[in-house]
């Protein structure tokens, strides 16, 4: 086709200019002649265009083309082969070609994807208003999502020409819904299975068209699930659905932008408010709607682009605040929330409310309560996110309430057990679940959570039953009255061993084969060993090194979260149960029962250290338990144990004087000179000639790297601790 339009182009060129060479010889008047074709002139010359040039003849708009500066886009034959002109009246196939028509000239490069307005008009308004022609530019140029443009940019004299490859009728309502990618989702809640044919319905032209409708974008069904509970169109009910649409659809009129008036207006669905001035729509849920692209014309309507969905009145889903003060249950709650300012708190944020009934209140004298002391009994039932029911498991939350002791302002635990409905605390019960809020849900429950203490989670968690047996035995002291005290020495920090952790003590010691066969004096001294007094000790902030407990010192290894006991024995406190926090003290759950010093043999491992010369140390022998080291390999490698008592022979010490040491080569113990630990009581190192004996302290551990001779500096091999 290029290349037939450039023919003609230039048989023009040669004609006209042969014409002029040809004319009189009166050249005094020389004439400048316009020689580019006008838009008719193109469709004209075109042999591909005969159907389109007739029909223009016909219609008298080959004149019309010929004046006006246009943008033309000219179906091709092939493209009116589809169309059955004789069926149409003069007046249809008029509009039919005046809506290929644009005014002014538009190139390709200046096309984008928007709205184009044509010649061709409605008639059903009786205003003649322009129709619409929408330009998608993403994949080559779409016209209405039914005609491309094949080949572009055939300039005139009064214009440009797009040639196109199929002929674009005269647009309805759906038309553009189609067409438009802005209004995808649109499409799909229109045309969803379950609804009625809105299809049919908003392309017809008889009654109830015209139709003024305000199309949401796919934005405004974004932000429509974005603040619901639908997390798809396809969720939304059928009903709801249908009422939706219907409210985007003004009957029986074509309201221009600016035949828009202020005031109320009747959908298909029910009544909406109009702000003109603004190009606000108010629905009925007092939302405002903003109108963004106005005038989208077709023949059976117009289309306004709106940022939102009208949504018809939907009832208000109370605040965790508003579920409380509407219940006859509960007025003492309602009453204690407004006194204390918490009734604006639960109004925002996003809640889970354990809400105790008015009988529930029975045993609580508030009016001996300070506002403090209150406010955070309430807070005491209101987790920092939404749980339902189901959603519980059996497991610490953290409540908003806070301790007062450590000065962190440290949240309070609440254990929550659905072992038998979902109790809290051992105090509580969850009566009425899954009352469900617009910003989080209440569960009633039949009973107030005070402030719990460190029995609290001994007598509620049935993974401390053994630890409450053992702490309320009848020969024991009276640690539940001390534990839950709020007086000096609380507060505390105690190591709660699991019931697993008491099993395996009593297979451990000799003699015993039930708690009550541990003396009253050994368990109240393992009891002790386990509570850190004046002391609120999160996992956070626990030390490494020596702490003292109300029975003595044991070792606090932060980084592995393990204790050492006198004994030398190793416990893990259990990551998954720390910082069960109370209101006057901090509970760590440790896999074993710490233990007092019980004067434990010792663990004893004797080797024999060898050299050969100066180059290498190895071990000849080893004696005891523990498999230290292959023997008679030079500078191996060894694994000793936390805890053992190591004695050891050196060979040719005087020549080979042995030390060990850490990872910057300090000396820790030596036989040359003296070691950072030689003088620790609980390392109880000693010398004697060619033999050194100490016990490996977790202190000692800690630190240990390496064994090195201290003259010979290649005499040397890396220690590990187990």
């Amino acid at each position: 086709m290029k290349k037939t339009t450039t023919f003609t182009k230039l048989l023009m060129f040669t004609l006209v200019f042969f014409g002029l060479t040809s004319c009189s010889d009166d050249d005094d008047a020389a004439q400048v002649i316009d020689n580019e074709p006008t838009t008719f002139e193109i469709i004209a010359d075109s042999p591909d265009h005969t159907v389109l040039e007739q029909a223009l003849i016909e219609n008298g708009l080959n004149q019309a083309l010929n004046d006006g500066t246009y943008t033309v886009f000219a179906p091709t034959d092939e493209a009116f082969g589809n169309v059955d002109i004789s069926a149409l009246s003069a007046e249809q196939l008029n509009n039919i070609l005046l809506n290929h028509v644009v005014e002014g000239a538009a190139e390709s490069a200046d096309l984008s994807n928007d709205y184009l307005e044509t010649l061709a008009t409605e008639s059903i308004s009786g205003n003649d208003n322009n129709l619409s022609l929408y330009v998608n530019v993403d994949s080559g140029v779409v016209l209405n999502g039914v005609s491309s443009v094949t080949t572009a940019d055939i300039s005139a004299s009064n214009g440009v020409v797009h040639i196109v490859d199929a002929v674009i009728p005269i647009p309805d309502i759906t038309t553009f819904a189609v067409a438009d990618p802005n209004f995808e989702n649109l499409e799909v809640a229109l045309t969803r299975d379950d609804q009625p044919d809105f299809v049919g319905t908003l392309s017809a032209m008889s009654s109830p068209a015209p139709f003024t409708v305000f199309a949401p974008t796919n934005n405004a069904f974004a932000q429509l699930l974005e603040t619901t509970e639908f997390e798809s169109l396809a969720d939304v009910p059928t009903d709801l659905l249908t009422e939706i649409l219907n409210y985007h659809v003004i009957a029986e009129d074509f309201v221009s932008s600016s035949d828009l008036t202020s005031g109320e207006v009747t959908t298909l669905a029910g009544t909406i408010t109009i702000d003109a001035e603004n190009a606000i729509i108010t629905d009925a849920n007092g939302r405002t709607i903003n109108i963004e692209v106005t005038d989208v014309n077709t023949s059976n309507g117009v289309i306004h682009a709106i940022n939102m969905v009208i949504l018809p009145e939907i009832e208000a889903t109370p605040t965790t605040f508003e579920v409380i003060a509407d219940s006859p249950d509960h007025t003492i709650l309602e009453q204690l929330l407004v006194e204390t300012g918490l009734d604006v708190a639960l109004n925002d944020g996003t809640y889970t409310v354990f809400a105790p009934t008015d009988d529930a209140f029975a045993g609580i004298d508030a009016s001996t309560l300070s506002e403090d002391e209150l406010t955070n009994i309430l807070l005491n039932h209101v987790v920092n996110e939404t749980v339902l029911s189901t959603e519980l498991m059996t497991d610490y939350y953290s409540t908003l309430a806070t301790e007062n002791f450590s000065g962190n302002n440290n949240t309070l635990s609440l254990y929550v057990n659905t072992s038998n409905g979902v109790n809290l605390n051992g105090m509580s019960s969850v009566s009425v679940p899954d009352n469900e809020a617009s910003n989080g849900v209440v569960h009633v429950v039949d009973g107030v959570l005070t402030i719990p203490d460190i029995t609290t989670f001994a007598i509620a968690d049935p993974n401390f039953s053994t630890l409450l047996e053992a702490l309320t035995r009848g020969d024991q002291p009276e640690y539940t009255t001390t534990l839950s005290d709020f007086n000096p020495p609380a507060p505390f920090t105690v190591f709660a061993p699991t019931n697993a952790a008491f099993t395996e003590l009593i297979d451990e010691l000799d003699g015993v084969n039930s708690l009550d066969d541990i003396g009253a004096e050994l368990l109240t001294s393992t009891l002790n060993s386990h509570v850190i007094a004046d002391m609120n000790v999160t996992s956070g902030n626990l030390p490494t090194g020596n702490v003292g407990t109300l029975e003595g010192d044991i070792f606090i290894d932060a980084a592995s979260a393990t204790i050492t006991d006198a004994n030398g024995r190793t416990i893990q406190i259990i990551l998954e149960m720390t910082d069960i926090q109370t209101g006057n003290g901090v509970i760590h759950a440790v896999d074993t029962v710490i233990l007092p010093d019980l004067g434990l043999d010792v663990n004893v491992v004797e080797m024999t250290i060898d050299n050969s010369g100066a180059s290498a140390y190895f071990v000849s022998s080893i004696s005891g338990n523990e498999n230290v080291t292959p023997l008679n390999e030079n500078n191996s490698s060894w694994t000793l144990t936390e805890g053992s008592r190591y004695v050891l022979t050196v060979t040719n010490s005087n020549s080979h004087p042995f030390s060990l040491r850490n990872s910057n080569d300090d000396e820790l113990i030596s036989q040359s000179s003296e070691g950072t630990f030689e003088n620790d009581p609980d390392v109880n190192f000693q010398s004697d000639g060619n033999q050194i004996s100490f016990t490996l302290t977790p202190q000692l551990a800690a630190e240990l790297n390496n064994y090195s001779c201290t003259i010979h500096s290649g005499m040397t091999g890396t220690i590990s601790v187990q």
